[in-house]
């Protein structure tokens, strides 16, 4: 049977990671890369799996792991930031349910791409799309990238 895994069904954060894959790769290393995401006050990770997927896509266009580039939690003194990092800002507080921003800033001039789920029905939405375009497809495991055809890009 197709089987269509993903950690996220959201249409738009999908959309989201390849969009940050195709940016990271035509800037190239000498746009800075920071990661910004904030939920609910509920959550208890930081930074999100969405926020690490994202950090992933921007690490693999640049062919680097991301646990060599990562940068979270910035405080204090920390000194002047190194070229290739990607750094992570999360933010925790009432009832959002999910907002993502991956900024390229290069010099004079910066590149913001955003998600914002208003609703927790997108992710409902967005795995009844990815079993309709499964049906009938041959058997394997395919992602949501292949549902939105962006593995073809």
């Amino acid at each position: 049977m197709a089987i269509v895994w993903a950690a996220n069904t959201s249409l738009g954060i999908n959309l989201l990671f390849g969009l940050v894959e195709q940016v990271a790769q035509r800037l190239g290393p000498d746009w800075d890369i920071e990661i910004f995401e904030m939920h609910h006050r509920g959550k208890v990770d930081a930074p999100s799996g969405t926020a690490l997927g994202l950090g992933r896509a921007a690490a693999a266009a640049r062919g680097v792991a991301l646990d060599e580039v990562a940068q979270r939690g910035r405080d204090g003194i920390t000194g002047a930031r190194r070229g290739g990092d990607i750094g992570f800002a999360s933010l925790r507080g009432g009832t959002v349910v999910g907002e993502h921003s991956v900024i390229f800033a290069g010099p004079a001039e910066r590149v913001e791409l955003t998600h914002r789920a208003e609703d927790r029905l997108i992710f409902a939405r967005g795995a009844l799309h990815a079993a309709l375009w499964a049906r009938g497809k041959k058997p394997g495991l395919y992602s949501m990238a292949d549902v939105l055809g962006l593995s073809d890009v």
